[in-house]
């Protein structure tokens, strides 16, 4: 029987069906990974975490972990069971570290450590020691 499973109001960009045919996950622009019941048609629940668009998810072998791959430059692994968050995999180098808001940094190792992800956009008032030519 085919069925349209309603809830998105934006693109839905992948889907996937666990192992054992239970459950689809499905990844949309609206930055949520929503799980369904094949059998009722009706949506389980809505992971929320990202940030941008989610481009593709994908069930590990067992069915218990979900991967959600999103435009905002992390993957992040979802319980199946509680729909908790259990890690996020990110690209910089040094996410999560942040020391947004020290002092004494050359522009250059500013703008290398906003790269590696350790500092995040701060206000023009933090005074900062600019680099001597």
């Amino acid at each position: 029987q085919l069925a349209t499973l309603k809830g998105y109001k934006n693109w839905v960009s992948s889907v996937a069906f666990s192992g054992d045919g239970q459950t689809l996950a499905s990844a949309s622009e609206d930055q949520t990974v929503r799980l369904w019941s094949v059998a009722t048609h009706q949506e389980l629940t809505t992971l929320k975490g990202h940030e941008d668009w989610v481009r593709s998810v994908a069930f590990s072998g067992d069915g218990q972990t979900l991967a959600s791959a999103s435009y905002d430059k992390t993957v992040r692994l979802w319980s199946v069971a509680t729909g908790h968050c259990i890690a996020v995999l990110d690209h910089r180098l040094c996410a999560g570290l942040d020391i947004t808001g020290a002092l004494g940094l050359t522009d250059a190792q500013r703008t290398a450590l906003k790269l590696l992800g350790a500092i995040e956009d701060e206000p023009s008032s933090v005074s900062r020691v600019d680099s001597q030519p």
